[in-house]
């Protein structure tokens, strides 16, 4: 298997993800940017907003080649005689709805290949509604449980608690969302992460988890996209809307190494909402659905 056959899925990955948020949404088309890194490579970035159902949403692929970073030689342990070309490739996802009852989703798929051969697989999906609902949250999770049981019976259990503590904010003491799953460093043919699976192996569940992304969430614009809203619900959209900002600029790794290492800062910020408010210290009403919300907003929940 060569990288260009990775490429390949994941381009026709965005292809059908657009084509399925299009179809859905009814009221916007995505405008595609191609543009070209300064190391090597390049990608397509597809940006919709202002739809009947997607606020802004985005959805990259990318495939860059060049050195090592010296902060991700660091990052991954790279002996110093280890090779020092890489290509990257995958597809990251954020969709920002514009009604609150729609959650927010996030997915990323990728590969990372040294031209030693070392190479490895990571990516992940997790949703964050502005309002948890419990049987939503229960599907979600056992959709992705059922994607991950095709291929490891350890990989969900394993995936999820790292999903967990990955999607903290820590300086709130809560998840970014209901959580999902994140895994990294699935390296074929070894024990650990990827459980000793081959790369064709690994490949096969990274597209398992790429073709969940389109029915898991355009059932949910579709379910939602119509539900009335009052204001007060869309302020706390806003404010929900805030807390994912504080994680993508203060804590999300890929954010932070893409911003310091030179990357394309418009693709890196697609992730951010086209608006979010912040106000001070607010405390929602006990037993309100606000408070109902955040106190799903923890770790170890067994959906």
């Amino acid at each position: 298997m060569k990288v260009e056959d990775i490429e390949s899925f994941f381009k026709d990955l965005q292809d059908r993800i657009c084509a399925a948020i299009e179809t859905t949404d009814g009221g916007a088309t995505f405008h595609e940017d191609l543009w070209q890194h300064h190391s090597g490579g390049g990608g397509r970035t597809r940006l919709i907003q202002n739809g009947a159902v997607i606020e802004k949403g985005g959805v990259n692929f990318s495939s860059v080649k060049g050195e090592v970073h010296p902060r991700l030689r660091a990052q991954m342990n790279l002996s110093e005689d280890a090779s020092p070309q890489f290509t990257a490739t995958g597809v990251s996802i954020v969709m920002h709805p514009r009604n609150p009852h729609v959650p927010i989703i996030h997915m990323n798929v990728r590969y990372f290949e040294l031209d030693n051969g070392t190479c490895w697989f990571g990516g992940g999906i997790d949703l964050t509604p502005h309002y948890v609902v419990e049987e939503d949250a229960r599907a979600f999770h056992q959709a992705l449980k059922a994607a991950c049981e095709k291929h490891h019976p350890e990989f969900y259990p394993k995936f999820k608690t790292w999903a967990d503590d990955y999607f903290f904010i820590q300086h709130r003491n809560e998840t970014r969302g209901i959580g999902g799953i994140f895994f990294d460093y699935l390296k074929p043919d070894e024990p650990g992460n990827g459980q000793g699976l081959s790369k064709t192996e690994l490949f096969e569940f990274v597209k398992e988890v790429g073709e969940t992304f389109a029915p898991v969430y355009t059932a949910l614009m579709r379910k939602y996209a119509d539900r009335p809203f009052t204001e007060d619900q869309k302020q706390w959209q806003y404010l929900r809307r805030g807390r994912y900002v504080e994680f993508n600029l203060v804590w999300d790794r890929g954010t932070k190494f893409g911003l310091e290492t030179n990357g394309r800062t418009e693709s890196i910020l697609m992730s951010l909402p086209p608006q979010a408010n912040w106000e001070y210290n607010f405390i929602p009403e006990p037993g309100s659905a606000e408070a109902e919300t955040l106190g799903w907003l923890r770790k170890g929940v067994a959906w």
